[in-house]
């Protein structure tokens, strides 16, 4: 990149709302030792009735700038991360522009399912780089549960709803590098594997969608699991090697939260310390694009992400989208 890009500030939010192993034990047939062995979840947060995506992402973007001290007016590109957008038209963008009070940025929706927040990262993190815009506000929110069947126990132990912002600027003399490198890939064949197969142009909704409950997520979790490790693994290495950069020197090591199993057979074979990876799925579920600037928080907050830090994000999500993204830490 032309100019060196940092993580300036960060914010989250998820709502107060829990969803407990116990409640989904009401709804479905399953138990919180089923959950726990297969997922490692034991809650999730859930929004209420009439709270939407744009409500969860001003919260984190309100947290995000007020760790900087900066004002709504003071962004210029705002880009808004998730597969659960409000409508399908105006952009989730426009809203948390309009709630936020921005009046002076411009913004898109990124759809990358759960590699959407490290796609946005690295788009906003160009822009800035290229001297488009000063600063971006990077935002990744997705209230799950709006496209969950909680008659389906193979997906609704697994989801839950949260928001994260991040706010990227140029680094400054003396400062950590930064974003350092980043590899991204899509793989179309998997769109079978995890999809929501109605609502879009392909099948409009109808009565016949909906009784045929095709507005949820629906998923093939044994090909989806065996994809994550193979390719956050794939890519991960590949960052590293090019970077000389080899995986006992990482500091954290920060993933999308979608299954306990998954970060830990990933890191496993990639030879990273158990105590330098952030497992945080155990309290949130998967949110999503939500997910690394969630662990990006506990992570700061426990001491593992610091000034100088070195961390490898990685992300693997439907489409197949996937990618691993390097950087030392600023904050």
């Amino acid at each position: 990149m032309a100019t060196p890009v940092k993580i300036s500030a960060l914010g989250t939010y998820v709502p107060p709302r829990l969803l407990t192993n116990a409640d989904l034990e009401k709804l479905v047939d399953t138990n919180d030792e089923w959950i726990r062995t297969r997922t490692g979840i034991h809650q999730r947060h859930i929004v209420d009735a009439g709270v939407a995506t744009s409500d969860l992402a001003v919260e984190a973007a309100k947290n995000c700038l007020a760790e900087r001290g900066l004002a709504p007016d003071d962004i210029p590109l705002l880009i808004v991360a998730t597969v659960t957008p409000d409508m399908l038209f105006p952009s989730t963008a426009c809203l948390v522009q309009h709630k936020l009070g921005a009046g002076r940025c411009w913004g898109f929706d990124l759809s990358a399912a759960c590699s959407g927040f490290l796609y946005a990262l690295t788009v906003g993190a160009q822009m800035v780089a290229s001297g488009s815009v000063p600063r971006a506000l990077v935002i990744g929110a997705d209230t799950m549960s709006s496209i969950i069947d909680y008659q389906d126990r193979a997906t609704c132990v697994l989801f839950g709803d949260g928001a994260g912002a991040v706010l990227l600027e140029p680094t400054g003399p003396g400062e950590p590098a930064g974003i350092i490198d980043f590899l991204h890939q899509i793989e179309g064949e998997g769109a079978g594997f995890l999809n929501m197969p109605a609502g879009g142009s392909r099948l409009p909704a109808s009565s016949e969608t909906v009784l045929r409950r095709q507005h949820y997520v629906h998923q093939q979790g044994q090909q989806v699991f065996k994809y994550a490790v193979r390719k956050m693994y794939d890519l991960g290495n590949e960052l590293m090697a090019r970077n000389q950069i080899e995986p006992r020197q990482l500091d954290c090591f920060l993933s999308h939260q979608a299954n306990r199993r998954i970060i830990e057979a990933t890191t496993e074979r990639m030879g990273v310390p158990p105590e330098r990876v952030i497992i945080n799925i155990g309290e949130y579920g998967n949110t999503t694009a939500a997910t690394i600037p969630l662990a990006m928080a506990e992570a700061r907050q426990r001491g593992i992400l610091k000034n100088g830090s070195l961390a490898l994000l990685a992300a693997v999500g439907a489409g197949y989208t996937a990618g691993a993204l390097l950087l030392r830490w600023s904050l």
